[in-house]
């Protein structure tokens, strides 16, 4: 008896309130809010801003303020001492500690069981429902889904609170269903130390029917190294003959595209990209053919989008759903289960359709180049090196951008660290391609490139072998979601890198 029949009868119900979000988009955005301040009026915060008072969106905007980590801080510390009912009515017993980018320090969002259930784990099962009507002939329950995530520990602080990446914290709450169709055991899934972890996952996946993948494409493109190298395979169909999905995010997928149609040399291959962030499930792929992915409306989080020019402002102007226009990049901006209120998470997006709203990832707020008034996204950077393997056949595993600026001796330019796996046959050919693709996507980088008047052309340093996992290992940051950002606007993570590339 065939089971995807079954499935499909089953996911019918999302699949059909996915396709209201077309039609009733704004009406589901202004329920979600209802919803969040009618279930936390009764908390610390809820009782500072009058949430039972709030009747509209301006009422809501007027109240509350706009705030960073920095603002959710003071609350942190108090629930990771114990407190409860400050900023959400349940015990919050789980935090998703962030990768903390450049620096050391780290950041703990609070992950309530509504947020779990209502948020991560819904969208989990949305994306499951959008692959089967996707893909309706798929086997995708035919055999395991691997997942390749984090760590947690326990918090010292106080009993009964943990800490830890969200895909450990995702993997620890699932339910015993889940558990029995993923790889690998959950002791070998939340170990800590990533290299022992890698090696762990390869010897008890290597002989598995494995049919998926979940991840982010860096790391797991270092587990599936280990499993060639493991197995003698040439190729990953060798190994896992069945494998028909990738489940990714994290990071753009872009760069590492055509090195894993080499891995996977498989027309049954579907990569599908998710936006799962430690604050919630946010948006997934829902149409094969468009990169863009679909907000997701309904599941306990209500968004506000800010204006970049706003950026840095004390009171800064905020945009609902139903006032946001195609075509711009927006700071995200939400409310959700997790007691985040007007929290600003520092990604940036760029609104591709407002019926349904889609989008995609543009950049982090605060990792852009802008030095010489360019304006670089995270998102141009990626087209840019994407053109330039495509062009050139090469192939790149990591990299990071930083200005060199101006000086009486020279003019300013950016400098590109770039770790390949496949290496161009001409390192200024590269550099030539990906420049002038940068001009193609950024008006702005473009106008300063001008006969070289402002900015000369980029220039490109070749990393050593393993550069940008030293930095992480260094950094005690190696594995699970933690990501080498990408652009800088001062050379202080350049400068490490160069230090360690000699």
């Amino acid at each position: 008896m065939r089971l995807t029949p079954i499935f499909n009868l089953y996911f019918g119900h999302r699949q059909h309130l996915h396709v209201q979000y077309a039609t009733q988009g704004d009406d589901i955005q202004k329920e979600q809010l209802r919803y969040l301040l009618e279930t936390a009026q009764n908390t610390e915060i809820g009782r500072l801003y009058g949430f039972h008072e709030i009747k509209t969106y301006d009422d809501f905007t007027n109240r509350v303020p706009v705030i960073d980590y920095e603002g959710l801080k003071p609350y942190v510390d108090r629930m990771l001492r114990g407190e409860n009912r400050l900023i959400w009515p349940s015990k919050i017993k789980w935090f998703a500690k962030s990768s903390g980018t450049t620096n050391d320090k780290s950041k703990f969002i609070p992950v309530s069981d509504e947020c779990l259930k209502k948020c991560h784990y819904q969208g989990g099962f949305d994306v499951v429902a959008t692959y089967f009507r996707n893909y309706p002939h798929n086997k995708f329950f035919g055999g395991k889904s691997l997942v390749l995530g984090g760590s947690h520990a326990i918090n010292p602080l106080s009993r009964g609170i943990s800490c830890g990446d969200l895909s450990a914290i995702l993997l620890q709450n699932s339910s015993m269903l889940v558990n029995m169709l993923r790889v690998p055991p959950l002791r070998i899934a939340i170990m800590d130390e990533w290299e022992a972890k890698i090696k762990a996952i390869v010897k008890d996946t290597i002989h598995r029917n494995v049919v998926s993948l979940s991840g982010v494409p860096s790391w797991m493109m270092t587990l599936i190294k280990q499993i060639l190298q493991e197995s003698g395979a040439q190729n990953l169909c060798e190994v896992w003959p069945n494998l028909e999905a990738f489940f990714h995010g994290g990071i753009s997928f872009d760069p590492y595209r055509q090195y894993y149609k080499e891995l996977i040399p498989s027309e049954k291959m579907h990569y599908v990209e998710i936006y799962n962030a430690s604050e919630g499930f946010f948006g997934m792929q829902d149409d094969p053919s468009k990169s863009d992915l679909l907000l997701m409306l309904d599941l306990g989080v209500f968004f506000e989008f800010m204006p970049l020019s706003e950026l840095d402002k004390d009171n800064p102007e905020l945009l609902p759903l139903w006032e946001i226009k195609a075509g711009e990049n927006y700071a995200l901006v939400l409310s959700s289960t997790n007691g985040l209120w007007r929290y600003l998470i520092g990604d940036t997006v760029k609104i591709t359709s407002t019926s349904p709203v889609k989008f995609t990832i543009s950049g982090r707020t605060k990792h852009f180049i802008n030095a010489f008034g360019e304006e670089l996204m995270v998102a141009n950077a990626e087209k840019g090196i994407s053109k330039a393997c495509e062009a050139t056949g090469s192939e790149v595993i990591n990299y990071s951008v930083a200005p060199i600026f101006m000086s009486d001796k020279r003019r300013g330019c950016h400098q590109w660290l770039i770790e390949f796996e496949k290496m161009p046959a001409n390192l200024d050919v590269f550099a030539d391609i990906l420049d002038k693709a940068l001009q193609e996507v950024n008006s702005d980088y473009e106008a300063k490139r001008y006969k070289g008047i402002f900015l000369d052309r980029l220039e490109v340093i070749v990393a050593k072998p393993h550069l940008f996992d030293d930095w992480l290992r260094e950094k005690g940051k190696l594995g699970g979601q933690h990501k080498i950002p990408r652009l800088s606007n001062d050379r202080i993570l350049m400068e490490e890198l160069l230090k360690m590339n000699k």
